[in-house]
């Protein structure tokens, strides 16, 4: 059997109790750290659960994921993701790949981003679809239509659009907002349309769910004069605002 536990958006502190017995009971307990930012500690999430954790690198789930599975068949295991388990598509195929090897699944969840964002006073039923910005080396001079069309769908009906930042785990690389709004920028530079302006109002979310969490609101152009220092960020290019919404994030 294999369960998926997630850790929450800070540290151990976040793991839930139900989590914890998961964990306690199992024969192996796994872990990754390449989808995110997290701030625990492997020696105490050893500390409370009792037992060595073997940590796992993105190949190990993305490209050979058979070979680990091949620990649940005969026994249940553990694997602690970081926020919600299924929030990143990688584990979303890591379950498809362990139903069609006939290995029973668990899902034992906590808060993600997606749920967090809600404390920005933005309505989360605003919200459009989600984008990732990627490192501009990642793609070169040309930056992705599929992004920014994204963006501008969302703006179009009215939608907020939530920005997740680009992680390089492996060389601890974690994409800040100040960097993101300049590619952004580039991207209106490039398309011109017109849709991602100085002007255009977004939200800065820094470290969710920590005690340095901090909720910046401003247009572009002032949000790109700030410095923003606590990581995991994310962006929020604000679509329509309801009048409770404008209410709390001007407090």
């Amino acid at each position: 059997m294999l369960t998926l536990v997630g850790l929450g958006l800070n540290d151990e502190n976040d793991l839930t109790l139900r989590g914890i017995e998961a964990a306690k009971k199992s024969d192996k307990v796994f872990v990754e750290f390449y989808t995110g930012l997290w701030h625990g500690s492997k020696t105490n999430l050893e500390k409370i659960i009792g037992k060595k954790i073997i940590e796992l690198q993105r190949k190990d789930l993305e490209n050979d994921s058979k070979k680990f599975l091949e620990h649940a068949k005969n026994s249940e295991i553990v694997l602690f993701v970081q926020g919600d388990p299924l929030i990143a598509t990688a584990h979303e195929a890591l379950i498809s790949e362990a139903k069609k090897m006939k290995i029973k699944t668990k899902i034992v969840h906590n808060s993600s981003i997606y749920s967090a964002i809600s404390e920005t006073g933005l309505h989360i039923y605003k919200f459009g679809p989600t984008v990732t910005i990627p490192f501009s080396e990642k793609i070169g001079k040309q930056l992705p239509k599929s992004i920014y069309d994204i963006i501008s769908d969302n703006k179009k009906k009215g939608f907020h659009t939530l920005c997740l930042l680009d992680v390089v785990a492996e060389k601890k690389k974690y994409m800040g907002a100040n960097e993101a709004l300049s590619i952004l920028l580039r991207m209106e530079d490039q398309f011109k349309e017109k849709v991602i302006t100085a002007n255009l109002h977004a939200v800065v979310f820094e470290a969710a769910g920590s005690d340095k969490s901090k909720i910046t609101f401003g247009t572009i152009g002032n949000l790109m004069k700030e410095h923003f220092e606590n990581l995991p960020q994310v962006l929020i290019l604000t679509g329509k605002l309801h009048f409770t919404e404008e209410e709390l994030l001007k407090v």
